[in-house]
């Protein structure tokens, strides 16, 4: 399958973002900046698009302008080792933005991500019904997921 490069529409902050993603995520580089020139639709010197990795993963930011705001329908998933894991991109990605539930949030561009850890799933998916059912109405309480008192709500002995 080719490539693909997701590509995450600015009003203006691309730079910025970019910059503040990579000092988040491991292995991490700002690429290529190309700008706007004279007569655009931004002003001259301003970040058209920046190339940027993170752990490994390329992106592209494009300073677009107000047209296409940033939504929930979209949102980048970070699979974490532990809580620890998950601890440090939810603290990281929140400063500045907005928390949600069942470890979604908004970081302060309005980018949408979901940061979990990995253990998550498969309590989510576990085999015996009720297990997974207490795993997910706990999960369905919390904004930050905790994944210790989602595997206490799971193994929770009915009554």
């Amino acid at each position: 399958m080719p490539q693909q490069i997701p590509c995450l529409w600015f009003d203006g902050q691309a730079e910025e973002a970019a910059a503040h993603y990579t000092t988040i995520f491991p292995n991490s580089s700002i690429g290529e900046v190309s700008r706007y020139g004279p007569d655009m639709p931004m002003p001259e010197g301003t970040a058209m698009t920046v190339s940027f990795t993170l752990d490994g993963q390329e992106y592209v930011a494009l300073n677009g302008g107000p047209q296409f705001p940033h939504s929930e329908a979209i949102s980048f998933q970070i699979m974490c080792a532990d809580q620890e894991e998950a601890d440090h991109y939810w603290d990281r990605l929140t400063d500045g933005g907005e928390e949600s539930m069942c470890g979604w949030l908004k970081d302060r561009f309005g980018v949408s991500w979901q940061v979990a850890p990995t253990e998550l799933m498969s309590l989510l998916s576990d085999p015996e019904p009720g297990r997974a059912q207490r795993a997910t109405q706990a999960m369905l309480q919390m904004r930050r997921i905790d994944i210790a008192e989602i595997k206490r709500a799971a193994d929770a002995v009915p009554t």
